[in-house]
Protein backbone atom coordinates (compact mmCIF):
# COMPACT_ATOMS: atom_id res chain seq x y z
CA UNK A 1 0.00 0.00 0.00
CA UNK A 2 1.03 3.20 -0.59
CA UNK A 3 2.05 6.32 1.46
CA UNK A 4 -0.98 8.47 0.21
CA UNK A 5 -3.82 5.68 0.71
CA UNK A 6 -2.40 4.94 4.62
CA UNK A 7 -3.07 8.51 5.38
CA UNK A 8 -5.73 9.44 8.34
CA UNK A 9 -9.01 11.62 6.42
CA UNK A 10 -11.80 12.40 8.13
CA UNK A 11 -14.94 10.74 6.16
CA UNK A 12 -17.81 13.73 5.83
CA UNK A 13 -19.67 11.85 9.12
CA UNK A 14 -16.60 12.88 11.33
CA UNK A 15 -14.93 9.54 11.46
CA UNK A 16 -11.51 9.00 10.97
CA UNK A 17 -10.39 6.52 8.17
CA UNK A 18 -8.09 6.09 5.47
CA UNK A 19 -7.54 6.18 1.59
CA UNK A 20 -7.39 2.51 1.90
CA UNK A 21 -10.33 2.10 -0.30
CA UNK A 22 -8.44 3.97 -2.81
CA UNK A 23 -5.61 1.66 -3.09
CA UNK A 24 -4.48 1.13 -6.94
CA UNK A 25 -6.29 3.80 -8.39
CA UNK A 26 -5.73 7.19 -10.28
CA UNK A 27 -6.86 9.91 -8.20
CA UNK A 28 -7.76 13.30 -8.70
CA UNK A 29 -7.50 14.86 -4.67
CA UNK A 30 -9.73 18.30 -4.83
CA UNK A 31 -9.90 20.79 -2.13
CA UNK A 32 -13.16 22.48 -2.96
CA UNK A 33 -15.83 25.04 -1.82
CA UNK A 34 -19.24 25.59 -2.09
CA UNK A 35 -19.47 29.20 -2.80
CA UNK A 36 -16.62 30.44 -4.90
CA UNK A 37 -16.22 31.43 -8.29
CA UNK A 38 -14.66 27.84 -9.36
CA UNK A 39 -17.43 25.95 -7.34
CA UNK A 40 -18.83 24.98 -11.10
CA UNK A 41 -16.09 22.85 -11.73
CA UNK A 42 -17.84 20.03 -9.86
CA UNK A 43 -19.94 19.68 -12.52
CA UNK A 44 -16.48 19.22 -14.68
CA UNK A 45 -15.07 16.99 -12.15
CA UNK A 46 -18.08 14.83 -12.03
CA UNK A 47 -17.90 14.26 -15.49
CA UNK A 48 -14.21 12.90 -15.07
CA UNK A 49 -15.20 10.42 -12.53
CA UNK A 50 -18.29 9.23 -14.57
CA UNK A 51 -16.18 8.69 -17.72
CA UNK A 52 -12.69 6.87 -16.39
CA UNK A 53 -14.74 5.45 -12.89
CA UNK A 54 -15.06 2.03 -14.37
CA UNK A 55 -11.17 2.09 -15.35
CA UNK A 56 -9.74 2.74 -11.71
CA UNK A 57 -10.25 6.47 -11.74
CA UNK A 58 -11.83 8.28 -8.86
CA UNK A 59 -12.07 12.37 -7.90
CA UNK A 60 -12.15 12.79 -4.47
CA UNK A 61 -13.07 16.04 -2.86
CA UNK A 62 -11.90 17.79 0.33
CA UNK A 63 -13.96 20.86 1.61
CA UNK A 64 -12.16 23.83 2.69
CA UNK A 65 -13.31 26.82 4.14
CA UNK A 66 -9.76 28.92 4.50
CA UNK A 67 -10.11 30.51 1.67
CA UNK A 68 -12.55 33.18 1.57
CA UNK A 69 -14.99 32.18 3.84
CA UNK A 70 -16.52 29.79 0.95
CA UNK A 71 -17.28 26.68 2.53
CA UNK A 72 -19.22 27.67 5.29
CA UNK A 73 -21.69 24.94 5.46
CA UNK A 74 -21.50 21.56 7.96
CA UNK A 75 -20.83 18.02 6.55
CA UNK A 76 -24.67 17.65 5.91
CA UNK A 77 -25.42 21.17 3.90
CA UNK A 78 -22.05 20.34 1.65
CA UNK A 79 -23.81 16.73 0.75
CA UNK A 80 -27.02 18.56 0.25
CA UNK A 81 -24.95 21.08 -2.22
CA UNK A 82 -23.32 18.71 -3.98
CA UNK A 83 -25.63 16.23 -4.42
CA UNK A 84 -28.66 18.24 -5.33
CA UNK A 85 -27.09 20.97 -7.59
CA UNK A 86 -24.06 19.02 -9.47
CA UNK A 87 -25.32 15.56 -8.90
CA UNK A 88 -21.49 14.49 -7.56
CA UNK A 89 -21.23 10.85 -6.92
CA UNK A 90 -17.56 11.34 -6.11
CA UNK A 91 -16.74 10.57 -2.11
CA UNK A 92 -16.23 14.35 -0.47
CA UNK A 93 -15.03 14.02 2.88
CA UNK A 94 -14.82 16.34 6.17
CA UNK A 95 -13.85 19.66 6.10
CA UNK A 96 -10.11 20.18 6.33
CA UNK A 97 -7.47 23.14 6.51
CA UNK A 98 -5.00 22.88 3.90
CA UNK A 99 -2.38 25.19 4.94
CA UNK A 100 -1.14 25.95 8.59
CA UNK A 101 -0.75 24.32 11.44
CA UNK A 102 -3.84 22.31 11.16
CA UNK A 103 -3.09 21.44 7.77
CA UNK A 104 -4.85 17.43 7.11
CA UNK A 105 -1.60 15.75 6.92
CA UNK A 106 -3.08 14.23 3.20
CA UNK A 107 -2.90 17.90 2.18
CA UNK A 108 0.92 17.95 3.72
CA UNK A 109 2.01 15.22 1.74
CA UNK A 110 0.10 16.62 -1.73
CA UNK A 111 2.20 19.82 -0.78
CA UNK A 112 5.53 18.59 -0.11
CA UNK A 113 5.45 15.86 -3.06
CA UNK A 114 4.15 18.92 -5.73
CA UNK A 115 5.12 22.47 -4.92
CA UNK A 116 3.01 25.44 -6.55
CA UNK A 117 4.40 27.76 -8.92
CA UNK A 118 8.26 29.24 -7.69
CA UNK A 119 8.63 25.66 -5.55
CA UNK A 120 5.82 27.25 -2.87
CA UNK A 121 4.03 24.43 -1.25
CA UNK A 122 1.04 26.65 0.28
CA UNK A 123 -2.09 26.36 -2.23
CA UNK A 124 -3.41 29.34 -3.10
CA UNK A 125 -6.97 29.05 -3.45
CA UNK A 126 -10.33 26.50 -3.64
CA UNK A 127 -10.20 24.03 -6.24
CA UNK A 128 -6.39 23.00 -6.68
CA UNK A 129 -6.24 19.71 -7.93
CA UNK A 130 -3.22 16.85 -7.36
CA UNK A 131 -3.51 13.74 -9.74
CA UNK A 132 -1.85 10.78 -8.30
CA UNK A 133 -1.11 7.11 -10.08
CA UNK A 134 -1.98 4.03 -9.15
CA UNK A 135 1.24 3.81 -6.94
CA UNK A 136 0.25 6.24 -4.78
CA UNK A 137 2.76 9.03 -6.68
CA UNK A 138 1.46 12.41 -6.71
CA UNK A 139 1.95 12.96 -10.81
CA UNK A 140 0.79 16.74 -10.87
CA UNK A 141 -0.77 19.84 -9.27
CA UNK A 142 -3.14 21.71 -11.23
CA UNK A 143 -3.83 25.64 -10.31
CA UNK A 144 -7.65 26.32 -9.92
CA UNK A 145 -8.75 27.65 -12.75
CA UNK A 146 -7.37 24.43 -14.74
CA UNK A 147 -10.50 23.13 -16.22
CA UNK A 148 -11.08 19.30 -15.15
CA UNK A 149 -11.65 19.04 -18.43
CA UNK A 150 -7.69 19.76 -19.50
CA UNK A 151 -6.85 16.98 -17.49
CA UNK A 152 -8.21 14.25 -19.34
CA UNK A 153 -5.12 13.60 -21.57
CA UNK A 154 -3.18 13.35 -18.21
CA UNK A 155 -5.51 10.64 -16.20
CA UNK A 156 -5.79 8.76 -19.72
CA UNK A 157 -1.86 8.19 -19.94
CA UNK A 158 -2.25 7.18 -16.29
CA UNK A 159 -4.86 4.64 -16.42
Amino acid sequence: MSEITDLPVTAADGTQTTLADQAGKVLLIVNVASKCGFTPQYEGLEALHRRYGDRGFEVLGFPCNQFGAQEPGDAEEIANFCSLTYDVTFPVFGKVDVNGADAAPIFRHLKSAAPGLFGTEGIKWNFTKFLIDRDGKVVERYAPQTKPADIADDIERLL
